[in-house]
């Protein structure tokens, strides 16, 4: 029994920890999932993250073991490797793009019949139980599934509202030289900007993306000790919008093709490195 299937990083619009309502946008970086499922009466699970081999493997593992009790599977192992673009550790949902391609990958290799929603909840689930995130990050792994921009009620697991965006947009990340998981954050600092962030959450419910994205990300660097200057450089060089994404330490910038140069050029000058990508409309799906 085998499956492949891949999802997508995405950066943040709303960070759902203050507040425990979130909003993401789905970029064009990827995760593949690689599944192989076999008859082993030791029942054992091996992860192979390619690009990370020293990542912790416990997010993934606890993925696996949601899918086998679903199917009821017994006297199994189950192989995975993960093959992924998305920087991991910098807050561009890379364990949300992996939870989601390894739970589609192993339902579709098994024969599950899953609603989208099963697939994401199960991802979530395994999230908050391996540490990996504070809420499940269920507005990030939407967003990951679907493509587009998510707006969701993480408590409730609901989505508000899914949109999609057409325009020729680009999106700039600046990647620091260090990670930053959602485990090491003093959520009492994060609780302390929660007015604000709640601001910016009905901002982006009134459809204006970017000046949500924007107070929002200004917020989160400042509470969590990040430095806001190159995110004020992003906008002073022609960005639409900029600011933190998740808990960082990545920083976006959403701008127009003319001005992705300006913001390469200024980010260019600080420790890490600089991707330039695209907003991803597409939804996650089994390739074989």
């Amino acid at each position: 029994m085998k499956s492949k299937a891949l999802t997508y990083g995405a950066i943040s619009i709303i960070n759902a920890i203050p507040i425990g309502k979130g909003s993401a946008l789905s970029i064009d970086l990827k995760t593949i999932a690689e599944i192989e499922i076999f008859e082993d009466p030791k029942e054992r699970i091996f992860v192979e993250i390619i690009d990370n081999p020293n990542e912790n493997t416990s997010l993934a593992k606890e993925v696996v073991k949601e899918i086998l009790n679903k199917a009821e599977i017994r006297k199994h192992s189950v192989k995975v490797k993960t093959f992924s673009n998305i920087p991991i550790g910098v807050g561009l949902k890379s364990s949300s793009a992996a939870s989601n391609a390894i739970a589609l990958a192993c339902s579709s290799a098994l024969g599950l019949k899953l609603k989208d929603l099963e697939v994401i909840n199960i991802g979530v689930d395994a999230s908050i139980k391996s540490g990996v995130s504070i809420t499940g990050a269920f507005d990030d792994a939407c967003a990951s599934y679907f493509g587009g921009i998510v707006i969701t009620d993480n408590y409730k697991r609901e989505i508000i509202r899914m949109d999609k965006i057409y325009e020729k947009l680009k999106i700039v990340l600046y990647i620091p030289n260090k990670k930053f998981y959602t485990s090491q954050i003093d959520r009492k600092r994060i609780k302390a900007i929660s007015k604000i962030v709640h601001e910016a959450y009905e901002i982006a419910l009134s459809n204006k993306y970017w000046e949500a994205l924007t107070i929002n990300g200004l917020a989160c660097a400042s509470a969590l000790g990040f430095d806001t200057k190159p995110i004020i450089d992003a906008l002073e060089s022609g960005a639409l919008a900029s600011g933190l994404s998740g808990t960082g330490p990545a920083i976006s910038a959403i701008c127009e093709e003319e001005n992705v140069n300006k913001i390469v050029s200024v980010w260019n000058k600080l420790p890490g490195k600089v991707i330039v990508c695209n907003i991803n409309n597409n939804k996650a799906y089994v390739i074989e």
